[in-house]
């Protein structure tokens, strides 16, 4: 009986100095925060949704070194699979640039150009204040054809689903 009670006050006693009473770590962002979202855009020619597909969602991310001078644009295999480091100047919210797209088993070369990031310039299909996005995309096999690329940043709003 005594060594259950020594060993129920030992299981206790560590567990009160195991306790971490210490506050939570400031985990902090990423470096391309603030234009990095998900986002509600439509793949244009000349303003025609000529494959008919309507809003497609695109991601845009840190890469993974972290840094203010380049993102990840990925359209999530939706219209025309590319996910493309660009370069980036975060103080504009512009980007363009040239890549081979990240997508295993379809490297091709991407061009975007033209890209912007408006803060609070966009009204989603809600109704609701959002940030615009917008850039021309080529890839390589299907030279000459400049998609454009256009929406809002997504809300979480149900109303702003597509």
């Amino acid at each position: 009986m005594k060594n259950r009670f020594l060993i129920l006050s030992a299981f206790l006693m560590l567990g009160l100095v195991s306790c971490d009473l210490g506050k939570d770590p400031d985990v902090g962002g990423t470096a391309t925060q603030a234009v990095a979202g998900e986002w509600w855009t439509t793949f244009t020619i000349d303003g025609n949704d000529v494959y008919g597909l309507g809003y497609q969602q695109i991601t845009t991310s840190n890469t993974a070194a972290n840094i203010p001078t380049e993102f990840l644009v990925t359209d999530n295999d939706h219209t025309w699979s590319y996910k493309v480091k660009c370069p980036l100047n975060l103080d504009a919210r512009t980007f363009a640039g040239s890549s081979t797209s990240l997508v295993e088993g379809y490297e091709i070369q991407v061009d975007i150009t033209n890209g912007k990031i408006l803060p609070g310039a966009a009204i989603s299909t809600g109704g609701n204040v959002t940030d615009s996005i917008y850039f021309e995309v080529e890839f390589e096999d299907d030279p000459g054809t400049i998609y454009q690329v256009a929406g809002y940043r997504r809300t979480g709003f149900l109303e702003d689903e597509h």
